[in-house]
């Protein structure tokens, strides 16, 4: 059940409906109740079998923070926190990572050295393991340290789980954020109905138009076959990649945070212009704020952070990265992406130590370098990010440096959609609130109005071929 579908509206309809009309009626515990199986049912239109699963890591999460809440005993509490993070990182080792594992040890001759060779699984990942089993972590290190009171109630931690609006791609919702708002029951004012909507019709519009026609016009037929093409129209496929998946990603963390709000919870803003950066870390300061900020806080930190000394700070920073990177999948592709931005974050850390770059940092042709430097290098490490393997990464380089030619897809709604793209990243911080600000003072009868429009405008816009949410498959 896809957010940009016929489905998808009628569910979210009955769900509004229903879930208000039991908060008017005062029946809280029911509509947490309500909640629940409609965010279960919303898996179970995938996998009602993988559905169980997400019910017993929830479940296992709740045992856990039961054992940080009732005992004082700190060897048993380490001790549950251990093992259930062990629980649910082995589950998600299974399920995404046991093939590649083999491939890799096969690839060193390990499996020839022992004389056996472990058989492959043929199991299906379950769409989404990662992020639950993320928030499942989060729930279990947050009641074990103290961030939070662990919930008594079962089905509490099972709705903050399982929750639909986060479920499939995010935002990473913290347990110490989101449990409390469960606690609470709903808010109207949570963020105002005209802002939601705008959310969920701005979201919709990224994906739906942004992000499908730079998918389907040029990035998936250029990384498909890049040796049909010339060095220009690859070097466009890369650039269009690089805001396919910003339309991407963000359109599914609007329309996220727009559903929450309208049932009256708040989710964490995921990006904020990453696209304008002028370092690495600045950029993960904007892209994916929930999941890189997730990996500060329950991985870099935890393994020392930057408190003992430049060596262990650049250590730490490459295993985040590059777990970070193979967060995103079961590929080489993927750990040289993570390890590429682990590598600038190291260079970062140590040039920004540097007498130079404090003297030059507040220069105008100094952070246009920095600018121009980072756009050539989040593109460059897009490659291996959108690559199937090496080879498609090695094609996409070759072609651009061995046979450049002018581009032959750029055509004029193609160059539109991308300075749209750059547009976005560099308009005032201020203006997306004071739009919304004015879409709020306006009378509910224009909402409406507004609202249609813009689903009849997307259905005419809308291309052919429609590609499915890039950050389903993590």
């Amino acid at each position: 059940m896809l957010f940009p579908s016929i489905e998808f509206a009628i569910f979210l309809s009955v769900v509004l409906v229903v879930a208000w009309g039991l908060a008017a009626l005062k029946h809280e515990e029911l509509r947490k109740w309500f909640l629940l199986l409609a965010s279960l049912a919303f898996y179970a239109f995938w996998s009602w079998e993988f559905a169980l699963l997400l019910v017993a890591v929830s479940s296992v999460a709740y045992a856990v923070g039961m054992v940080a809440r009732t005992t004082t005993e700190a060897r048993r509490r380490r001790a549950a926190v251990i093992l259930g993070v062990i629980g649910a990182l082995a589950l998600l080792a299974y399920f995404k990572y046991y093939n590649f594992a083999l491939l890799t040890a096969g690839g060193f001759g390990l499996w020839q050295l022992i004389g056996v060779q472990p058989p492959f699984s043929e199991v299906v990942i379950p769409i989404a393991i990662s992020f639950f089993t993320f928030h499942a972590i989060s729930y279990m290190v947050d009641a074990h340290a103290g961030r939070m009171v662990p919930t008594r109630n079962l089905r509490d931690v099972m709705l903050y789980i399982s929750f639909f609006p986060h479920l499939v791609a995010g935002p990473i919702v913290r347990a110490a954020d989101f449990i409390p708002q469960i606690q609470a029951g709903p808010k109207q004012t949570a963020r105002p109905y005209a802002d939601a909507m705008a959310l969920i019709v701005g979201g919709l519009f990224k994906k739906v138009v942004f992000a499908n026609y730079l998918s389907v016009m040029i990035a998936d037929p250029v990384f498909t076959a890049p040796g049909q093409f010339g060095g220009g129209d690859i070097l466009l496929a890369v650039i269009a990649y690089a805001f396919q998946i910003y339309f991407d990603f963000s359109a599914y963390t609007d329309i996220a945070i727009g559903v929450a709000a309208l049932l009256g919870y708040r989710f964490p803003e995921n990006f904020n212009q990453p696209y304008r950066s002028l370092s690495p870390r600045e950029f993960w300061t904007r892209w994916h704020i929930s999941l890189s900020t997730w990996l500060r806080d329950y991985l870099y930190i935890p393994l020392g952070g930057s408190r003992h000394g430049m060596v262990r700070t650049i250590v730490n920073l490459m295993i985040t990265m590059v777990l970070g990177g193979l967060w995103h999948g079961a590929n080489i592709t993927f750990v040289i992406w993570g390890t590429l931005h682990g590598l600038a974050l190291v260079g970062n850390h140590l040039w920004a130590k540097t007498r130079l770059r404090e003297a030059m940092k507040r220069a105008a042709f100094y952070r246009a370098i920095c600018l121009i430097l980072m756009l050539a290098f989040i593109c460059a490490t897009w490659v291996f990010f959108r690559s199937p393997d090496l080879e498609t990464a090695s094609d996409i380089f070759a072609g651009i440096g061995t046979r450049f030619d002018m581009p032959t897809l750029l055509t004029p709604f193609l160059g539109a959609l991308l300075a749209i793209g750059v547009l976005t990243q560099f308009l005032p911080s201020g203006l997306r609130g004071g739009l919304h600000g004015g879409l709020i003072r306006l009378p509910p009868i224009v909402h409406f109005l507004g609202f249609g429009g813009a689903m009849l405008a997307l259905l005419l816009l809308a291309p052919s071929a429609a590609a499915p949410f890039i950050y389903f498959q993590f």
